[in-house]
């Protein structure tokens, strides 16, 4: 058989037996529980969908400084970007893995000039001590996937490129969350710096009042230091809102990233009083929670350890090559391409490990528990993403039941302070009932305030556990 027909032959050979696979059996974890919510409606049993739109659910809030801050994050933030990079190091790793399936032609060439010594032993009188060696040829390595080796480790390597993309969105999801929290929050402080301010300056006339009440002698010393006691611990109080709003400041700062120095929010006192969101259904569909990226991840990631375990196990088995050279060789700087300066070599060439003291069942060991560990993380991935729509559902249920209570409070402690300062002035009680009076009307509608922050607070959270916009 001619040489041409011998080497097609071999490789047809091999590449028809090439269909073998060592992967095991890949079966989706599933702990999804059927069922109900005990704080929402039904929900069923579906597989992740991450590729599904999470929508741009900030603006349900209805708030353009909100929404243009979103979209800046979203093109400026350096850990989005990170993720990025991190994706297309995946994808090109894949692209890696993917070459392996075709043949490496390669090019060689050598030009060398050898002296040797005249006093060599068994020297030859006729041969010269300077001689010439040109070498040109290309070379064919073709590495066949009898075992389905390569063909294991690009499907790992596309598992991991998917979930690195789920990362990706995992990242973007949080981030956009952790703004808008990050803005709820600032924005509940300005209210609070708003309220305080306001006391501050009640507080302040109180004082002048009581001062000019004391210097007719109406009024005792004693009751003008309460009222400057209580004066000057809400300007504490002005100060350490101020420092706290200045945190959440500096926070969206970097998330957009810019330098905090140079970012500035404009004051909004009245945000949390007129702060809407769209209307949350009674009941979610399941396939929404499937959108969550974290989940999608996790899953690919087992994906990608199982086909770890397919790699590892055809070790057991030879590597199976074929080679092929061809060029011209000419002992000195003439000719070089001419039919008698012709060579080449082709054949089949196989490599088995014979002994490796258990190295390579380690190795199928190791990649089944790391398979066995990302099913672990998966369903606690899962776990904890039910845990988490749980926690958002019965915050943001509890907490509207707290701030209409809460409103109730608010408008009896005003009233139980008009009453209290209306008998201190009449002289049918002392100044220690309008103190109280004031403290209590003052925590309530602080309290107003950490109720309707904390329940937008929680339409948040209901949004990053779910995956995106209802």
């Amino acid at each position: 058989m001619k040489p041409l027909g011998t080497f097609l032959y071999s490789a047809l050979t091999i590449a028809l037996l090439g269909g073998c696979s060592f992967i095991p059996d890949y079966h989706r974890p599933d702990n999804w529980k059927s069922g109900v919510f005990k704080e929402d409606g039904p929900w069923r049993l579906v597989h992740p969908a991450d590729a599904q739109s999470r929508g741009d659910w900030w603006t349900y809030f209805n708030d353009a400084t909100l929404n243009q801050m979103e979209k800046e994050l979203n093109s400026d933030n350096f850990v989005i970007q990170e993720a990025l990079e991190r994706y297309d190091q995946a994808t090109a790793f894949l692209t890696q893995q993917d070459a392996q399936l075709y043949p490496q032609i390669n090019f060689m060439g050598d030009v060398t000039t050898n002296r040797q010594s005249a006093h060599r032993l068994y020297r030859n009188g006729n041969q010269a001590n300077v001689n010439g060696d040109t070498i040109g040829g290309i070379g064919f390595v073709y590495e066949i996937d009898f075992w389905g080796a390569i063909r294991s480790a690009i499907a790992s390597a596309e598992a991991s490129a998917q979930a690195s993309k789920a990362d990706i969105e995992s990242a973007r999801l949080s981030l956009e969350a952790l703004l808008a929290s990050d803005y709820v929050k600032l924005r509940g402080l300005d209210s609070e710096i708003g309220l305080l301010e306001v006391t501050v300056k009640d507080y302040e006339h109180e004082l002048e009042l009581m001062q000019q009440r004391h210097d007719v002698g109406i009024t005792s010393g004693l009751d003008v230091a309460r009222s400057k006691a209580l004066l000057e611990e809400t300007r504490a109080q002005v100060a350490k809102t101020i420092g706290a709003r200045a945190l959440y400041e500096h926070s969206i700062a970097v998330l957009l990233g810019r330098e905090p120095s140079t970012f500035t929010m404009k004051a909004d006192t009245d945000w949390i009083y007129h702060a809407q969101y769209a209307a949350i259904p009674k009941v979610i569909p399941s396939e929404v929670l499937q959108r969550r990226p974290d989940i999608a991840a996790a899953e690919r990631n087992i994906v990608a350890a199982n086909d770890q375990v397919g790699v590892a196990r055809t070790a057991f088995f030879p590597t199976i090559s074929l080679m092929a050279l061809a060029g011209f060789e000419n002992n000195g700087y003439g000719a070089l391409a001419s039919a008698p300066n012709s060579f080449w070599s082709l054949g089949p060439l196989a490599f088995y490990n014979i002994f490796d003291a258990g190295l390579r069942q380690a190795v199928v060991d190791q990649a089944t528990s790391k398979t066995r560990q990302q099913t672990d993380k998966y369903r606690q991935t899962v776990l904890v993403a039910f845990r988490e729509v749980e926690d958002s559902l019965s915050q943001i249920n509890n907490l509207g039941i707290d701030d209409e209570h809460q409103k109730l409070a608010v408008d009896s402690a005003r009233r139980t302070f008009e009453l209290a300062n209306r008998r201190y002035i009449e002289g049918a009680s002392n100044y220690l009932d309008v103190i109280d009076a004031e403290a209590i009307r003052l925590h309530t509608e602080r309290e107003e305030i950490y109720v309707r922050t904390a329940l937008n607070q929680s339409v948040v959270d209901l949004v990053r556990s779910i995956g995106g916009s209802w």
